[in-house]
């Protein structure tokens, strides 16, 4: 048998889980057939890689060779794929736009005005819970642009390589049922919902951290956060059994309405991202024109929040004329 690159993995997974159980769950296997791979791989290399009993795995002296020279050939193959992918794509950049988005608002107006600009290209699209999962497969060559969102003064994570440039900043707000009791105000403060239960969608990222400080800065905690897809979320909200926070240009459905938070407790900055070295680094400054003006669009629909925008500069679209790329570091 020839050793290849997934033999490689398969030791790994059971160095760094100490467990041939655990390796073959994490590597979507049956126990016995990891087992049966891993003697295979044994007498190709002519020993036990392994000494294992109730204790668990642990590293023969043969089994700390492969491994040292594992941890650098895997990853030395994945830069491989990973500039491969990059360089495959350089032709046809300009034709092809693959986007990622978390919760993102305007992806769609996104696709409507490329595809109405650019009738040739080809637009992908792919949703993601995990902000780190979309900017790794931006990394990888896989996707061109990454929408995401961070809280506060935050900043995307910084271990992807990543060029970052802000679309929007806006401050969350809160969607109630019309029947509670707050939905009659132009703006609710925090702590008047220190008694409700609330609902929020998966994702990864800081949000759930900077919620959890602006309640204790508001001198609560949370009773208690349902998590559910965004169709859910609004049937909690609907059942009045939970209140959800939101983006500023989220259009509620029929019996719902969002409200600002006084004082702006809690801000939602759009990023904008892909990799400098990547043929979209090109077109990324056209793309961010576009993102801008797609998010220009989604205000048409909430004439009261551009109001107050005009009224409160230090939001909403940023220029893109004077930012410069932010290489992200997470910051919270």
């Amino acid at each position: 048998m020839n050793l290849e690159l997934r033999h490689l993995r398969v030791v790994c997974a059971i160095a760094e889980t100490g467990s041939v159980t655990k390796a073959a769950s994490t590597l979507g296997l049956a126990q016995p057939a990891l087992t049966a791979q891993l003697q295979r791989i044994e007498r190709a290399l002519g020993g036990p890689l392994f000494e294992r009993d109730r204790r668990g795995a642990r590293p023969t002296p043969l089994g700390e060779l492969v491994l040292a020279r594992a941890r650098v050939l895997l990853p030395a193959m994945k830069g491989l794929q990973d500039e491969a992918a990059r360089l495959a794509g350089a032709g046809d950049a300009p034709r092809r736009y693959r986007f990622g988005g978390v919760n993102s608002p305007i992806l769609g107006r996104i696709v409507h005005r490329l595809a109405a600009e650019r009738p040739p290209a080809q637009i992908i699209t792919y949703a993601s819970w995990s902000a780190d999962e979309l900017a790794q497969l931006v990394a990888s060559g896989r996707l061109d642009f990454t929408l995401s969102g961070v809280c506060g003064d935050s900043s995307p994570s910084g271990e992807f390589g990543l060029a970052w440039r802000e679309v929007s900043i806006d401050p969350v707000h809160v969607l109630l049922p019309e029947s509670h009791p707050l939905a009659g105000q132009e703006e609710v403060r925090l702590a008047e919902l220190r008694h409700e239960q609330w609902v929020a969608a998966p994702g990864e990222g800081c949000f759930g951290d900077c919620f959890a400080a602006a309640c204790a800065r508001a001198g609560f905690t949370p009773r208690k956060v349902y998590e559910a897809d965004v169709r859910g979320c609004l049937d909690l909200v609907d059942a009045g059994e939970a209140i959800a926070l939101c983006q500023a240009t989220f259009r509620p459905v029929a019996g719902q309405v969002t409200r600002r938070l006084a004082g702006i407790p809690l801000r939602w900055r759009l990023m904008l991202g892909w990799h400098p070295e990547a043929p979209a680094a090109r077109v990324a400054d056209r793309v961010l024109e576009t993102a801008l003006a797609a998010y220009t669009d989604a205000l048409a629909a909430h004439p009261a929040y551009l109001a107050w925008l005009l009224r409160n500069p230090g939001f909403g679209a940023r220029d893109s004329t004077v930012a410069e790329p932010v290489h992200g570091v997470r910051t919270a």
